[in-house]
């Protein structure tokens, strides 16, 4: 199950992206590139284009101008369904979990790209598809392990508090075994316990699967920690990247935070 973890090529290469919302420009030219099992944040202040940038990366939206290339094909109009088959998974700022269901259930959701059997076998769990739900449950359970969440992995979700609902949604978006992760403000409202616990299980997801990882996240702290590049945004324009010390010390970086440039 473990990889070592080797910074390699470009895997996603994104040239000129730009998005707007009627007259409301979101993204203007932006281009920046991921390498393969690295972790690469997006930063800025708020409303700077961040949600939007990824939205873009995983087929939500489409921008007017610009192009995707991944792993060395060119898309010009990114689709959710191609971007989960190409092993892009996402997780999102606001929780989106079965609240109702528990947590070995919601795991099991991130896991239907991969079933393969009809709908009508998997309602009467018969034959093929009773032997792939097993082996479905199979890999829910070793990231139920790997995320440290045995304890609750029959617990209703909406009973959990927020630092181990935001670890299932982890472990949702990990159930699809995606080779690209997006995480969008995966340590929002979380205390210093439970950031450190999310920081741990995101450089475990990075070093131990080779996972890549796009993040973006407000706390400088933890950015600074665990990025190898980061790439800054604000007011969907791109004014810095490169790796944490470089970005660090970039006025135009320090401005943007301090809002004296605006």
């Amino acid at each position: 199950m473990a990889t070592a973890r080797q910074i390699g090529e470009v895997i996603i290469d994104l040239r000129n992206i730009s998005l707007r919302f009627g007259g409301v420009k979101a993204l203007t030219d932006i281009s920046f590139d991921v390498r393969e099992h690295e972790i690469r944040a997006i930063i800025g202040p708020n409303g700077a284009g961040k949600s939007s940038m990824l939205n873009v990366i995983n087929g939500v939206y489409r921008p007017q101008e610009g192009e995707i290339v991944l792993r060395g094909r060119h898309h010009r109009d990114m689709n959710t369904h191609a971007a989960a088959r190409a092993g892009i998974a996402r997780t999102f700022q606001n929780i989106a979990l079965f609240r109702g269901m528990t947590v070995l259930d919601n795991i099991m959701t991130g896991r239907n790209l991969k079933m393969k059997s009809s709908f009508l076998l998997q309602a009467l769990y018969w034959g093929p598809a009773q032997r792939e739900e097993l082996a479905h449950r199979r890999k829910v359970e070793e990231i139920i392990d790997f995320l440290e969440i045995e304890h609750i992995r029959k617990t209703p979700v909406g009973r959990l508090p927020y630092g181990l609902q935001k670890r299932v949604e982890l472990g949702r978006a990990l159930a699809a075994e995606p080779s690209i992760l997006l995480l969008d403000e995966p340590m929002a409202g979380m205390n210093v316990e439970e950031k450190q616990d999310m920081c741990r299980f995101i450089l475990d997801v990075n070093d131990q699967l080779g996972t890549t990882i796009v993040l973006i996240e407000h706390d400088m702290g933890v950015v600074m920690d665990i990025s190898d590049r980061v790439v800054v945004l604000d007011y969907g324009r791109t004014i810095a990247d490169g790796t944490p010390d470089e970005v660090r010390g970039n006025q135009d970086v320090i401005d943007a935070y301090l809002g004296v440039a605006h």
